[in-house]
């Protein structure tokens, strides 16, 4: 088993343990280590010896669990790695149509570089799959995204409800849907094929769908929840500052709003990221015969993905 998800076997058994570890993993900082320095950290981890009844505590860990892909060991880009995802510029302007399309290009790219990477297609490159039904996810999300806009504005409906209902009320539920739905479009070949399983010892036991289809479900609430509610709470927040006239000015209001959604993003990435197990556990009985056949271990654990 990776030296990563041997870490969150044994240090994220609770939610509350797991917030924690992950308010360490997002620390910003660490997208500041070169890659010649995280290799040499993971080097040191891999080879320390440390088993899941002496589980790792220094800060190599967090480089390793912040930059490197458990099932690939490649370092994930920059741009992609779990802090990075601490930018609100996309969400604070998806009113903005033109911008949606890269807010979902951004979320898209992020779930294909951290999403199960056991996946194994014949056919043709895994990675040209994904990227085929990711480009189809972005643009129907887009459009989506921008349709109650589109038709608020085609047929002129200024009326105070409408401009409640579709500036401030719809938004958020719609981004928070079609966020889920990127992400199981874009790891479907995670259900359609399956994922690897393993048992307590690391030992791969058989591919699962079912485990592909627990993972890829998980996840994807876990993203609806972080972007559904970073979008909802800095708009209600904002909503009673212009009621009780706290901010004077459009600028300042702006100021407010994107104050508001930094600290509700700061604070629900950890939360949704916590949501789930990254070592996933998935019982025996629930698993294809065939995989049930092969072992006698009655939990089997998967990489989630996030």
């Amino acid at each position: 088993m990776d030296a990563n998800l041997q870490f969150w076997r044994a240090e994220g058994q609770s939610f509350f343990q797991r917030f924690l570890l992950w308010a360490d993993v997002l620390d910003p900082l660490l997208l500041l280590k070169s890659s010649d320095e995280i290799r040499s950290r993971r080097l040191l981890l891999q080879n320390s010896g440390k088993t899941l009844s002496e589980p790792i505590q220094n800060d190599q860990v967090f480089w390793s669990t912040s930059s490197v892909h458990p099932d690939t060991d490649k370092i994930i880009p920059v741009l992609f790695r779990p802090p990075g995802n601490l930018n609100p510029k996309f969400i604070f302007a998806y009113n903005l149509s033109f911008l949606q399309f890269m807010f979902h290009t951004y979320t898209t790219g992020f779930t294909l570089l951290n999403g199960n990477g056991t996946v194994k297609v014949e056919e043709y490159p895994l990675q040209q799959k994904q990227v085929f039904y990711g480009l189809g996810a972005i643009s129907y999300a887009a459009c989506i995204g921008a349709l109650p806009l589109v038709f608020m504005n085609r047929y002129t409906l200024k009326s105070s409800l409408t401009q409640l209902v579709v500036r401030k009320l719809l938004p958020a539920p719609l981004l928070g849907l079609m966020s889920a739905f990127t992400v199981a479009v874009v790891r479907s070949p995670e259900f359609e094929d399956g994922i690897e399983v393993m048992d307590r010892n690391g030992k791969v036991v058989g591919v699962s769908q079912k485990a592909g289809e627990k993972a890829v479900k998980e996840t994807a609430l876990s993203r609806a929840v972080l972007f559904g509610t970073t979008f909802f709470l800095p708009a209600l927040l904002t909503y009673f500052v212009e009621r009780a006239k706290f901010a004077k000015t459009p600028r300042a209001l702006a100021s407010v709003r994107m104050f508001m959604i930094t600290s509700v993003l700061a604070g629900m990435l950890p939360v949704s990221l916590s949501m789930f197990p990254q070592c996933g556990e998935i019982k025996r009985a629930d698993l294809e015969p065939e995989i049930q056949s092969s072992t006698e271990e009655t939990e089997l654990f998967y990489n989630r993905g996030i």
